[in-house]
Formats: structure tokens, sequence, C-alpha cells
């Protein structure tokens, strides 16, 4: 038994929908299931699975066709990330997908050269894009980054001098293109002085250092440093020092999508730990027939469906444009405490029907067990999560 096997409301999935849900779970099971243990210890994965993710139109999703994109609803984003996390490995879909994140600046407030030079080789799997906020002295603390580009002008043109660092950066290593936060008025040290600007993986003064991580092994993590980067001024994405909205409104977009994604790992958890509860024989009866392992499954089952009928109906709020925009941004920060405490519930009561062979690198359950902790952070920690809702509430 699946949730993500039974017939969804029919108001939120159409037959298109499904048809899309079935190929590219063909696609997972094909491409990436039987290689993520080996990825997973190799701390990478070839750099081709961005071509192969292309050719099926996986990277294009939500992009104008213009630029080798497909027009689709925010749905089609949901399937993909419960998709995605069938294999049970998000080192793989976090890099993968890390263009989900650093591209939506450049596509909704970038020139049209900016877009036009950008956005098609990443679609195509040739580039990889990805975006820089994060900063060794502040995470979620957008307002308060350091990392500066000074303005100027000389024989070559206008341009940015960047000086700063920036750190647990998803695909900093190989990213060709990195959408960063950048304090434009230094005299500004809140959201006022903050810009968008595109910098490009192989400008001079950029340097990465890999960083070693609990989970998300496949998935390539940078410290990023910028010692007087030259970006040109056409590089900058939006209006300067009008950034902050930026990148708000791109955090709510990635946290509803982690929180889909939080979802698929949780059921992940749930199919792996009852197909081993119906194998697993104690005592001359299987593990399923034990009513403790049974109430474990059904409570694992229960906040499953809890979580994602609440992004469902998230989603369709959205994307009808429906009910109070502070409120919008309060659930959509409380489905992310939801799935994300809903995927660490799973993992746990995973790993512990499994017994001993939870324990065991190469089953799905322990490598999400590790992941749990970088969904309840990145994106926005939980704490943060729990505040931002209670403020656009007024409590």
């Amino acid at each position: 038994m699946s949730l993500l096997d039974a017939p969804p409301a029919p108001h939120y999935f159409t037959p298109e929908h499904e048809q899309f849900r079935a190929s590219l779970r063909a696609w997972v099971a094909a491409e990436i299931t039987p290689h993520v243990n080996e990825w997973d210890e190799a701390e990478t994965f070839p750099r081709e699975l961005y071509r192969k993710a292309s050719a099926i139109g996986l990277l294009g999703l939500g992009y104008p066709e213009e630029f080798g994109g497909t027009s689709v609803d925010l749905f089609y984003h949901l399937i993909m990330s419960e998709e995605l996390a069938r294999p049970g490995c998000g080192g793989v879909s976090a890099s993968l997908m890390s263009h989900t994140i650093g591209l939506p600046p450049v596509k909704a407030y970038g020139s049209a050269a900016l877009k036009s030079r950008v956005i098609p080789p990443v679609l195509a799997g040739d580039k990889i894009a990805a975006l820089a906020v994060t900063e060794p002295t502040g995470g979620s603390d957008v307002a308060a980054l350091k990392t500066t580009a000074i303005r100027g002008t000389d024989s070559a043109g206008e341009h940015y001098i960047v000086n700063g660092e920036k750190v647990f950066i998803t695909s900093g290593m190989r990213a060709d293109f990195l959408t960063v936060a950048v304090r434009t008025d230094p005299a500004n040290k809140g959201a006022g002085g903050i810009s968008a600007l595109l910098i490009e993986g192989d400008t001079p003064g950029l340097t990465r250092t890999p960083l070693a991580k609990m989970g998300w092994w496949a998935s390539d993590t940078a410290h990023l440093r910028f010692e007087n980067c030259r970006v040109p001024a056409a590089n900058l994405i939006g209006e300067e020092n009008k950034g902050f909205k930026t990148f708000m409104t791109n955090f709510n977009a990635e946290r509803l999508g982690m929180a889909a994604q939080a979802v698929g790992y949780a059921q992940t958890c749930f199919d792996e730990a009852l197909d081993w509860a119906r194998q697993r024989q104690t005592f001359g009866v299987p593990l399923s027939e034990r009513q403790v392992i049974r109430h474990k499954l059904m409570d694992m089952l229960r906040l499953i469906d809890v979580a994602r009928c609440h992004i469902y109906d998230l989603a369709w709020t959205q994307q009808h444009d429906a009910g109070d925009a502070n409120l919008r941004v309060a659930r959509i920060a409380m489905a992310k405490v939801q799935a994300t405490q809903c995927m660490q519930f799973c993992a746990d009561a995973a790993v512990q029907i499994l017994g001993g062979m939870g324990f065991m690198r190469g089953t799905r359950s322990e490598r999400i067990y590790r992941e749990v902790k970088v969904m309840m952070i990145g994106g926005g920690s939980e704490e943060i999560m729990k505040d931002l809702a209670s403020r656009q509430l007024g409590i």
C-alpha cells in the first residue's frame, strides 16, 4: 500500500498530471534508484544526469518555451518533488535540481539579455545554477548579510566589486552560475541595501571549498569566498537595493517544494518499513502481524496523509491566488514544519522497525534518517518558520 499510488482528489490532479507522474517514476527507477548507494558513497553523481533530466523535460518545468522550458502548473512541481524522493537520496535531488532555487530570480527579474544567456544552457543540462544567500555569520537572517558589491566604472564599463563569503551552498562546487545575495548599499545595514547579482563560476577571485556533511553526501556543498570579484553591472538581477523581496519570494516556493519532498521521503520510509515488516519473521510470524508494529505503521501513515493534504491544499490556494497573502506565507512556513517533523518521525520509526538492518548503510531509511536535519534547517529552520508564521498572523 502506498498513498502515492492512491487515487488523488480529482480537483488537484488531471490525467495529464498522472501521466507525468508515471513517466517520471519510471525514469527515476531506471536512471537514479539503481545508483544512489554508489553515488552517495562517492559523494558525487555524473554530470551527465543533468542532460538526461533535461531530455525528459524535467529541468524546464515552469519555464517559457522560448528558453527550452515547459509551462506547467504548480502540481507538476509537487509531483516532481515526491517522485525524486522515492530513491531516498536527498543529495542527488538537491544538486540535480539546484536550479529550481538558483534560476527563479533570473526568470522573474533578470534582463532579457541575462535570461537569454543564462536560462537556456541550464535547462539543457549543459550548465548548473545555484543560489548563494547564507553566510558564516548568519543563516535565516538574510537582512544581516555582509557580502558587499560596490559599483564602479572603468575602461571596461560599469561593474561591481564583490567581497565576502557564502556557506552551505548546494551545487556550490559545480555551479556555472551563482545567484548571489549581496549588499550594494553598505550604509544600509538592513533589508533595504540588498541586491541580487548573477556571478559566473569562473570569475577571478572566486574560490570554493567543499564541505563534509552528515547527509546529502552525493550533493556537493561549498563554502564560497569572493575576493575583489569583478562582476559586470549587467548581471544585476532586478533593481539595485531592492533584492530582499526577490529572495523572500524565492524562499516561499523553495519551502513548499521542500515540504513536498519531506513527505516523499516520509512515504519512502513507510514503504521500506512496511515491506520489511511483511517479510521479517519473529517467533514464527511476520513483524506486520504484531500490533505494536502495525500501530507504528499507522502513525507514520497518519502523519503522511495530514502533511500531504496540507501541501496539496496550499498549492491549490496559491495556484488560484485565493486568500490572504500573509496567511499563505504563514501556512507555507507551517507546512514545512509539519512535513519535516513527519519525515523525522517516519525515518526514526522505519529504522526502529528495520532493527539492525536499519542501522546499516544501503537502506533508504538509514540514509533518510541522516538527512532529516538538513530538511528541518535548510530553507529556513523550524524555529524561524514558526516565528515567521506568528508574525504573518499578528500573534
